[in-house]
Parts: C-alpha cells; sequence; structure tokens
C-alpha cells in the first residue's frame, strides 16, 4: 500500500512540475540556473522514498569553476538524490530522445541541458565541441556520466572519454563526485530506506594536460572514485546499522 501511495505522489508530482516548471523555464528560457533550480526540485524528492542524504561540497567551490563534473550513474533514482547536489550554473548532457518524454522532457530541454544523439557518432562527437563551447563561452559547468550508462550495482564502470576531452578542451578542471551505492536500497513498501552520501573530491586541474593526455586523466578520476565510493559506502553501512527500520 505505502508503494502504491508513492508512486501516484510521484506521478502528480511530474506533471505538476513538468507543467509549472516549463512556464517557469518559458519566462526565462535556457537560463543558466535553470538546470540547477529544477534539479534541486526534484532532488529534495529524496524524502519521498524514506531516505536521508548527506551532500559534502568542498568549501569554496561554488565560487569557482566552471568545471567539468563526473558522476557515478547508477539508477533512475539518481534524479531523486543525485540531482540536489547540482550547483548553479552547471548543466547536463543527456540523450536527444529525452526531449520526447511527456512533461519531463521538455523540461529538460527548456532548462537549457544539452541533447546529444548517441545514434549519430560523428554528432556525439560534435557535442565536445558543443560542451566546451558552453563552458568556454558561457561560463557554464557541464555535468557528466563518463560510464555513459547506468551501473546497476555492478560497481564503477569503465569510463568513456568524452568528459575528458571535453574537459581538455575547454581547459577547465574535472571534479570527481562519488555517491553512496543505491543498488536494491529502495524498498517502497518500507518507510525508512537509509542514507546516501554524495561527496565532491577536490578539483583535478587540466591546465598542463595536452590532448593526448586524456586517458590518463581518465585513469585518475576511475580509481580516485572508486576508492572514495567504497569509502562512502562503509560508512552509509556503519550509519544505517545504528537506524532503525520501520516496516
Amino acid at each position: 500500500m505505502l508503494a502504491v501511495v508513492r508512486l501516484l505522489i510521484l506521478a502528480v508530482f511530474f506533471v505538476v512540475v513538468g507543467v509549472l516548471g516549463c512556464l517557469f523555464c518559458i519566462l526565462r528560457p535556457f537560463h543558466r540556473n535553470n538546470t540547477a533550480f529544477v534539479s534541486h526540485v526534484f532532488g529534495r524528492m529524496h524524502r519521498l522514498f524514506g531516505l536521508r542524504l548527506i551532500i559534502r561540497t568542498p568549501e569554496g567551490l561554488q565560487e569557482q569553476g566552471p568545471f567539468v563534473f563526473i558522476a557515478n550513474h547508477q539508477n533512475s533514482y539518481d534524479i531523486f538524490t543525485m540531482s540536489r547536489s547540482l550547483l548553479p550554473g552547471t548543466v547536463t548532457i543527456g540523450k536527444k530522445s529525452l526531449k520526447w518524454i511527456p512533461f519531463f522532457g521538455q523540461l529538460y530541454w527548456l532548462s537549457g541541458n544539452i541533447l546529444i544523439d548517441r545514434k549519430n557518432k560523428g554528432r556525439a562527437h560534435g557535442t565536445i565541441g558543443t560542451a566546451a563551447a558552453a563552458i568556454r563561452q558561457r561560463k557554464l559547468s557541464v555535468w557528466m556520466f563518463p560510464e555513459g550508462t547506468r551501473n546497476y550495482g555492478r560497481g564503477l564502470l569503465p569510463f568513456k572519454t568524452g568528459a575528458f576531452h571535453t574537459a581538455l578542451q575547454a581547459k577547465v578542471p574535472v571534479v570527481p563526485v562519488c555517491m553512496s551505492t543505491t543498488h536494491n536500497q529502495v524498498n517502497l513498501n518500507r518507510w525508512h530506506n537509509g542514507t546516501v552520501i554524495l561527496e565532491f573530491l577536490p578539483p583535478i586541474e587540466t591546465a598542463h594536460l595536452k590532448k593526448e593526455g586524456a586517458r590518463a586523466l581518465m585513469q585518475t578520476a576511475h580509481e580516485q572514485m572508486s576508492a572514495k565510493i567504497a569509502e562512502l559506502d562503509a560508512e552509509v553501512a556503519s550509519l544505517d546499522n545504528n537506524l532503525p527500520r520501520k516496516k
């Protein structure tokens, strides 16, 4: 019964936020802070799923940038957890097909996010230039998922190089963003589903690197994120062992 109630609330939420959000974005289409504003609205819904969210951001990070943020992509719950952490002046890169999802897709587009055609490799490569231009010309940060897909509990998957070529072309630092594992964590029929910790790591400078350094940069980021995710998982296990779980 609890699961049904949650899903009904979620359906109403998508419709209401989709409509009102589109109206808001029409008043200032593609504004640099639209994505962060809308993301924070979605991110507040983590409470609906009985999750406690802890976000750790290095002091002063918001006043710096722009950056290429890279994050681990786990499942569909990311939109209600990770999205709460987006900083102002940040846009994401998503599939062009998202644009056609009722309510959500139109809001995603009007918010100013960058849409790519994954089936067209030529256009996908062109996206690196588009993202780099947005960073340089509009001083936007770009949020990317270097795994290229959701990992669904398989651990941090190998990275693709697109995010790192983007950072090198734009000559901006890469900021890894790590979230504790949420695979199989949420039971819609359970009131409390534990803790999720999200932590920004210190920026990795790229100004001294050449274009050929993308793979080395990618390996460094992957190693840092793998180690941090393991730490966060251990911390979550310790925290949640001391929390009661009502069914």
